[in-house]
């Protein structure tokens, strides 16, 4: 389902496979499983480490594994449970996080990319597509906080969430919700490693970036479940540093 290498001080999480890769509960476990064992070698590595997400294929992700889940709401409800804490994995480990968009990124599988600090697109072919307004159901209250939190324009966040528009490369860099965009799969997911290995080189305290993360973006991350500090501890944590 997934693989997890490490390149020098960089880790790449593949999306293994040709399908479409869709959220079900055992991709997600197997993508948490990978996000762990990346916080714990980075813990012993020292600072100084970042994380590539790429997919095989022509999807990133389809999103949320829909076609097991059917008609049952209860399913449906227990994936999109199940990907929040996914969610907060990434937006609490503590390095950069660059997702290399290499083909279809849809609902849950866009909310995948968003949850990472960077978003590198192959501009020949995918598309962005949050298709909840096309397919009938509701934007679960976590989606709506990424995506407020990651699509700061709001023309963009309407276009996105209220048209359902279905974005190449070029439009979602043009809109800032990608930042770089590359001519085809290879070179997606080298561009990534490039600035997965710049930023790493960096050798940033991981605590302290995720605690910078998180505290710019509280909105999303209480919605996934994150406590956020209160001013005392950030104060505390403040006076730790110096």
């Amino acid at each position: 389902m997934c693989t997890l290498e490490q390149r020098g001080r960089v880790f790449v999480l593949t999306l293994t496979g040709d399908d479409e890769h869709r959220l079900s509960h055992a991709l997600i476990a197997s993508i948490r499983s990978s996000v762990a064992s990346v916080a714990a070698a980075a813990a012993s590595a020292g600072p100084g480490t970042a994380l590539v997400t790429v997919g095989e294929g022509r999807f990133f992700s389809n999103g949320l594994d829909n076609i097991w889940a059917g008609t049952s709401r209860e399913r449906l409800q227990g994936l999109v449970d199940a990907l929040s804490p996914l969610a907060a994995d990434l937006f609490a480990l503590p390095m950069p996080t660059i997702a290399a968009i290499t083909g279809h990124a849809a609902a849950g599988g866009f909310l995948l990319a968003l949850c990472h600090d960077y978003r590198i697109m192959r501009g020949d072919r995918g598309v962005l597509y949050m298709s909840e307004v096309d397919i009938g159901l509701p934007l679960p209250p976590y989606f709506v906080s990424v995506l407020r939190s990651k699509i700061t324009a709001a023309n963009a966040l309407r276009d996105v969430t209220l048209r359902g528009r279905k974005l190449k490369a070029a439009e979602a860099k043009e809109m800032g919700i990608v930042d770089a965009v590359c001519p085809g799969p290879a070179e997606t997911a080298a561009e990534a490693i490039k600035l997965a290995e710049q930023l790493a080189a960096r050798k940033w305290d991981g605590n302290v970036y995720a605690s910078i993360r998180m505290s710019i973006f509280p909105e999303a991350c209480r919605s996934i479940g994150i406590v956020e500090e209160s001013d005392e501890e950030k104060r505390k944590h403040f006076a730790s540093r110096l």
